[in-house]
């Protein structure tokens, strides 16, 4: 079986209260999770619900109260773990007098690379990330775009296995946002597992192979973004729009259903109860269009889960 990209187990992190009562904050709950190699994995949730903490944990920016986290079987926070990881933080800042190409010379002598590696990396990476006409432009010039770009860059300069990014299309407009998921499902298909940090829910939706929800230090629901958003036992029956009306007479016959526009939808606690409905409709002389599970957004289930406050 393939070693996970990343192996979390029973990790915890308890900051110190500050104040007379000095009340200790429970920053991240004992968290189990594995990560697959190759994975695009997105974390979400509100302020505070502990996202910062643990990526600051796997980073090794801070060191857990009790558990213990892997990266590729390298322990979390060691320089060997160091080694195979990329970075971009949400708020990060360079030197303001230094060139975009001058910032990734800079992150690569801090990465142990020689010259001639950081040469060709960054001359590489500024192509992808569409930098290249702006290498020898100084950062103070840059648009929050830019920044995002270059930060890209930066966080893809050493060549890593296992890439952290907070927020890395925030500040870019639609067009921008596209290129970036493109370079993200490039990463991914090189084998790469890509640990992405957002609160763009569209932009996770649409990239992610697995998605965890956190609220207030826990994992409360993770999955694919096909089955969280599945609305369990809810069924879009679609027909003909000339025969919406043909199908509102069926309501009677066909128990916790409503119609509206040109389709039914069913709340079918089994696949007989559907194929029932189904039948019933078909005797009736309806034609179906289609039948397919009904879906929620990613933001509405987020929303659903976070207002209720509870763990599912």
């Amino acid at each position: 079986m393939p070693e996970p990209a990343i192996s979390i187990h029973g990790l915890e992190k308890i900051y110190k209260g500050s104040g007379r009562k000095k009340q200790p904050i429970h920053a991240l709950k004992p968290l189990h999770l594995e990560i697959p190699a190759g994975q695009i994995f997105g974390l979400l949730g509100p302020n505070g619900a502990g996202k910062t903490t643990l990526v600051k944990l796997l980073l090794g920016i801070v060191f857990p109260t009790s558990g213990k986290a892997t990266i590729q079987g390298r322990a979390a926070g060691t320089a060997t773990a160091k080694q195979i990881i990329g970075y971009l933080p949400e708020n990060h800042r360079y030197p303001p007098y230094l060139t975009g190409l001058g910032v990734l010379h800079y992150f690569g002598q801090l990465s142990g690379l020689d010259t001639p590696t950081i040469e060709q990396r960054s001359r590489e990476l500024l192509e992808i990330v569409q930098m290249g006409q702006w290498s020898a432009t100084r950062i103070r010039q840059y648009s929050k775009g830019m920044m995002q770009r270059i930060g890209l860059a930066q966080a893809m300069l050493n060549n890593p296995d296992v890439i952290f990014l907070d927020e890395p299309t925030d500040g870019v407009d639609p067009v921008g946002r596209r290129e970036i998921r493109e370079i993200i499902a490039e990463l991914k298909a090189q084998g790469k597992t890509v640990f992405l940090n957002s609160h763009l829910l569209s932009e996770v939706e649409l990239i992610c192979d697995r998605v965890a929800i956190m609220n207030k230090g826990e994992l409360v629901r993770m999955g694919t973004v096909k089955e969280l958003t599945a609305m369990q036992k809810l069924w879009r029956i679609e027909v003909d729009a000339l025969q919406q009306e043909q199908l509102r007479t069926l309501l009677p016959r066909i128990p916790a259903c409503t119609v509206t526009e040109n389709a039914m939808l069913l709340t079918a606690e089994t696949l007989t109860d559907l194929n029932h409905a189904i039948d019933a409709i078909r005797s009736a002389g309806i034609l179906l269009s289609a039948v397919r599970p009904e879906r929620q957004s990613l933001e509405d289930l987020f929303i659903d889960i976070i207002t209720e406050g509870g763990v599912k």
